[in-house]
This record gives structure tokens, C-alpha cells and sequence, in this order.
């Protein structure tokens, strides 16, 4: 008796979790990928169902079908599960490596909150992370996804367009790992003095994040990269931390053709970098 309870036990700790919330069975066959889309079309806790859904296919390596899935039901969510769709598609672009389809969505999520339609109109919203809730501002979030873009420039080996969104987000919200990314643009660029200056902030301890380990252990080792190349002496050097210099200038202006975003509702965020907005590459 209590062997089989058990095994029972076992068999609902194997089961999907889409397939325990939602009381449908779990596998891969026709039939359970039908039983799947009918919990979701019959409206079972709709936006629920769709987020947890296209989770389980990630874990279970089938991120393309995840994928189709978010853009064939998401129809069917409410205007305030857009949101989190969007944030699961990115992580899924991502996984996929369909870096033009993240970059994308990044700046459509971006025209969003300079619009003033980000978090439903509102200056905060609730975020959820290992359990524990806390508060995400619209200045914060605006930091992550210009991060976010950076790095997906950069896997495209656009430095140029990675470095300008990366030095946006510094000026909104800095931290170490941010900084670790813009001294590797820049490295990239042999733009060594800079790279050098950018990653002394972050192993002096400057910036939010520099005493993780992780994080300075990735700061020396770019720093070791940089050791056998030239550099002066620190007292000739001079250098505005985040202005945008004249040798990429032409490149960028090629970037903006489709950066066209509405002049409504703006945010305080985006008056204190007004002067930079037209320079965020597309």
C-alpha cells in the first residue's frame, strides 16, 4: 500500500507542471498537445496557462514550438499578460539564438515606455524573483532592456550599436555587469584607454554588482586581455564618461532610419536623457 502511494506520488512529481495546474495529461503526443491547447482555448486560467506552457517546452528543449505557441493564443490573453509574454518570447529568442526577432521586441518594448504604456501607465510595477516579490521602477526596467539589446548587438558583432545603448544604460541605472559588456565593446573596437577606465570602476568596487565574485573575476580577466597592449599613463588620459564621439556618428545615423517613437506621455526618465534619445541605434 504504501509502496504504491509512493509510486503514485512519484508519477505527479514527474508530471509536467503545466500538466498538474491544469489537469491535463502530459507527453508528447498529438493527443496531449491537443488536450494542451484545449485547456488554453476553453479560457482555464488563460494567461496563466500560456506563460506556463511555453515554460515546461523551454525545459523541455522545444523553444521554436514555444514560441508558436505564444504568437498563435496570445490573442486570447488579457491586455496585462502582454507584458509577461513579451519578457518569455525574448527569453525564447534568446534561447534560439533568433537574435533579430529579440531586437525587435526589445525595441518595441522600449517605444512602449517612452509612449508611457509600460506597467499599464504605471511608475512601478511587482516582479517576482526566487519566491520573493519587489518593486521594479520604470527607470530600472529601462536599464535592463537597453542591457538586454546591448547583449544582442553584440552577439551580432555590432559594437558600435552595442556600445551606445550600453553607456544609455549606465547613465540610467549602472552596474558592474553593464560595465563589464561596454569595456569588451569597446576592447573590440581597440578602444583600449576607455575599456581600461570603465573596468578600473568596476574592480575599485563604483558600481552596483562589483563585489560579486563572478563579476570580478570577469573584470580581471578583460583586464589581463588589455595588459599587453599600450596604455598611457593614467594623468594624460581624459575622457567624458558617456558622450558619444564623432568616428561613429555617420554609422549610427544609418541605425535610426526606423527609430520613430510618438512624442506622447513621456516619462521623467526620458527628459533626463533627452539629448541621447535620437542616438539609440535600430
Amino acid at each position: 500500500m504504501q509502496e504504491s502511494s509512493r509510486r503514485k506520488s512519484s508519477r505527479r512529481r514527474d508530471k509536467d507542471p503545466f500538466c498538474v495546474i491544469h489537469k491535463v495529461p502530459s507527453g508528447d503526443t498529438p493527443y496531449v498537445r491537443a488536450k494542451h491547447a484545449q485547456a488554453i482555448n476553453a479560457g482555464d486560467r488563460i494567461d496563466s496557462a500560456l506563460k506556463d506552457m511555453a515554460v515546461v517546452m523551454k525545459q523541455l528543449n522545444r523553444t521554436e514550438e514555444a514560441i508558436e505557441a505564444i504568437k498563435s493564443f496570445r490573442g486570447l490573453c488579457s491586455k496585462q499578460a502582454q507584458e509577461p509574454l513579451d519578457n518569455v518570447l525574448i527569453d525564447l529568442y534568446k534561447k534560439c539564438g533568433r537574435m533579430d526577432q529579440q531586437i525587435d521586441l526589445l525595441k518595441q518594448k522600449l517605444r512602449l515606455i517612452y509612449q508611457g504604456e509600460a506597467f499599464n501607465g504605471k511608475p512601478t510595477k511587482t516582479a517576482r524573483s526566487h519566491g520573493k516579490k519587489f518593486q521594479v521602477s520604470i527607470k530600472q526596467e529601462t536599464s535592463r532592456i537597453l542591457g538586454n539589446l546591448g547583449w544582442a548587438y553584440m552577439q551580432k558583432s555590432k559594437f558600435i550599436a552595442a556600445e551606445v545603448v550600453y553607456k544609455k544604460a549606465q547613465m540610467i541605472d549602472p552596474d558592474a555587469n553593464k560595465a563589464c559588456n561596454l569595456a569588451r565593446c569597446l576592447i573590440k573596437q581597440a578602444r583600449n584607454v576607455e575599456a581600461h577606465l570603465v573596468l578600473n570602476e568596476v574592480l575599485q568596487g563604483k558600481l552596483l554588482g562589483s563585489k560579486d565574485c563572478q563579476t570580478q573575476n570577469r573584470a580581471q580577466e578583460l583586464m589581463l586581455e588589455l595588459e599587453p597592449k599600450w596604455l598611457p599613463p593614467p594623468e594624460t588620459v581624459k575622457i567624458t564618461r558617456f558622450d558619444l564621439e564623432d568616428d561613429f556618428i555617420d554609422e549610427l545615423e544609418k541605425l535610426l532610419n526606423e527609430w520613430s517613437p510618438l512624442r506622447t506621455k513621456r516619462l521623467p526618465i526620458f527628459e533626463e536623457i533627452s539629448s541621447y534619445r535620437n542616438q539609440l541605434p535600430s
